[in-house]
């Protein structure tokens, strides 16, 4: 069972894809006219660049929860 859940908030997200430059679990797609960065595999069991696309996300969009 994987142990955290990655998220990205399109209200929030800016399709800027700096989260794409360092981790490859993350995609832009164009979604209504603008592009938001999408999660290729949602849930991980290690965090991996996951962690780095979150810290380097200028609009806090990515979102890791920990499952319990």
């Amino acid at each position: 069972m994987a142990k955290y859940k990655v998220s990205v908030d399109e209200n929030e997200c800016i399709g800027c894809g700096a989260c794409t430059s360092v981790c490859n679990n993350f995609d832009l797609a164009e979604k209504k006219g603008s592009f938001k960065a999408i999660v290729k595999k949602s849930d991980v069991d290690t965090l991996g660049c996951n962690e780095e696309a979150k810290n380097i996300c200028p609009v806090d969009a990515i979102k890791i929860q920990e499952k319990k």
